[in-house]
């Protein structure tokens, strides 16, 4: 089986019809892939998106950009097929081969790559989406093949090395949980040369919680979610797997069917700004390597309250790339050494699963007297109701909500 897609979703929102999910098993060759997807009504309205992407303000990307926007850093992008006509994505696209064997699957769409794409390096063009990062390139690499490893994706990992990407996102996950020599292998080169690599934790984390690889492989950073309120969202998934945090909650995107704006959640879109804040940071320290660049992030993290770190709900934090571009915060450390720990002999950090957190410290935040910005509620509403379409359903929704300081 085959199919277009990643740990990302789309909402409609009306005044009865809160959130609905779809998660999708693909079973093939022994190898499990997790893709999150949603069918959605038209948009009420078509206006532009910048003015719904409330991180932005949250996190200072005006102030930012004046000292950074990502310029000389490359970003590869694993996942669908990115569309070079959307405005926002004009002259933000390198030139990538096609490594994928046969067709997409029947009705699926590549709206989520193109999304993915649009997160870090959209330039906001024609009311579009505004990227993090407005000036790094994407490195498009297209997939939709199952099984995970032994396949195409370590061949994009090398791929993305060899030709200039010193970030790798891939906003998506495989429940296969034993060790891949090819991917293991891939992840490991681009460790060798100094790429960062961020993956999505899941959707599943008030269900199942299903630990998958990448995010939890040792050498990739897996990013869980969280909301307008810097609350880690119900169905982040959560492990000692978990790195960072980034919003991934109430996210514009462009209606996959139809004209205008969608409100978007999922790990893949906290993926894809954590990715962002990468760059962002690399962009204004270049004689960085990627694991300072990785030390400065995590330094810098917005931490819970009680200190505890790392959180199975937001790792080391949330990212806060202006603590290190406006503030001149984070000790970039050693060179070569990566700043997370190594599982105890194997490439899953479930073998390193910390003590269960008390209930006592996980809503406490801490704050930074930092500007929160934004207007708290995205001022739309999308018309219809989305339509759902599961095969294979594996993931239900509740848990309780973490808080995180200001971003």
């Amino acid at each position: 089986m085959k199919l277009v897609g990643g740990y990302g979703a789309m909402r409609t929102a009306t005044a009865k019809v809160a959130r609905h999910r779809l998660a999708c098993l693909l079973v093939a060759l022994g190898s499990f892939t997790v893709f999150f997807s949603s069918t959605l009504a038209p948009a009420v309205f078509a206006d532009d998106a910048r003015s719904h992407q409330w991180y932005l303000d949250r996190m200072q990307a005006d102030s930012m950009w004046k000292v950074s926007a990502g310029q000389g850093v490359t970003v590869a992008v694993i996942d669908g097929e990115v569309d070079a006509s959307r405005p926002e994505l004009q002259g933000q696209l390198l030139p990538a081969p096609d490594l994928t064997t046969g067709k997409p699957p029947r009705g699926s769409d590549d709206s989520h790559g193109t999304e993915m794409a649009a997160l870090i390096a959209g330039t906001g063009a024609s009311g579009g989406i505004q990227g993090l990062a407005p000036r790094a390139k994407i490195l498009p690499l297209k997939y939709y093949v199952v099984p995970f490893g032994g396949g195409v994706i370590p061949k994009y990992i090398r791929y993305a090395v060899d030709h200039g990407a010193r970030i790798i996102n891939m906003s998506f996950g495989d429940l296969f949980k034993g060790e891949d020599p090819d991917m293991r292998s891939a992840v490991d080169y681009a460790n060798s040369k100094g790429v960062l690599m961020f993956a999505a934790s899941g959707n599943d984390g008030d269900k199942a919680n299903l630990l998958t690889a990448p995010a939890s492989m040792y050498g990739v950073v897996a990013v869980g979610a969280v909301d307008k309120t810097l609350t880690v969202t119900k169905w982040s998934t959560h492990g000692p797997q978990v790195a960072l945090a980034a919003p991934g909650d109430d996210i514009p995107m462009h209606c996959p069917n139809s004209q205008g704006l969608c409100s978007s959640w999922g790990t893949s879109q906290a993926t894809a700004i954590a990715s962002a804040s990468a760059a962002l940071v690399w962009s204004a320290h270049p004689d960085w390597t990627g694991d300072q660049v990785l030390r400065a992030l995590i330094e810098t993290a917005g931490k819970p309250q009680d200190g505890k770190v790392p959180s199975e709900y937001l790792g080391y934090g949330i990212v806060r790339p202006r603590m290190v571009l406006l503030s001149h915060q984070g000790d970039p450390g050693p060179a070569n050494v990566f700043p997370l720990p190594n599982p105890a002999g194997g490439d899953s950090a479930a073998s390193a699963a910390p003590k269960p957190e008390t209930a006592a410290h996980k809503g406490k935040v801490e704050a930074d007297g930092g500007s929160r910005g934004g207007s708290g509620v995205m001022p739309w509403v999308l018309g219809g109701l989305g339509v759902i379409v599961a095969a294979g359903a594996i993931v239900g929704f509740l848990v309780r909500r973490r808080t995180a300081q200001t971003t």
